[in-house]
């Protein structure tokens, strides 16, 4: 990777926007496309394992549950471990139709391993859990 501090952090803030303007748009398929082929993502109850996985479980969830809902991550923490390992936490909520803001106390901390692919950033493992108080608010 020939790339810079600067835009090593800004490629991996692109994953952020990527996922979250295909969530937005329900779009499983592009939801995914920023997901490793074997990437896990552990959710409250339960494991996703593969992209395969992944796509089928989020086009349910896009299709019900999370049916117009809206999917903010703002990055809090980018530490690279090398030049093709990310590990970046963010501050996560979703927001449903109707919401004007989440209700209060939604918000989750994220865990993210990231690995660079073919000249982008993808996820490889996702973990989540519920936030405490935003210190910065």
């Amino acid at each position: 990777m020939t790339m810079d501090l600067n835009e090593q952090v800004t490629a991996v803030h692109a994953v952020f926007d990527a996922t979250s303007s295909a969530w937005a748009d329900g779009d499983a398929d592009a939801f995914v496309d920023w997901y490793a082929e074997d990437a896990t993502v552990i959710l409250p109850g339960f494991a996703l394992r593969g992209r395969a996985d992944i796509r089928t479980n989020m086009g349910d969830a896009f299709a019900g549950p999370l049916k117009g809902s809206k999917r903010l991550h703002v990055v809090q923490d980018v530490r690279f471990l090398g030049d093709d390992t990310a590990l970046v936490v963010t501050r996560s909520v979703t927001t449903f139709p109707r919401e004007a803001e989440p209700p209060a106390g939604q918000q989750e901390l994220a865990t993210w391993a990231l690995s660079w692919h073919e000249g982008r950033w993808l996820v490889e493992a996702y973990h989540s859990c519920a936030a405490g108080p935003d210190p910065a608010a």
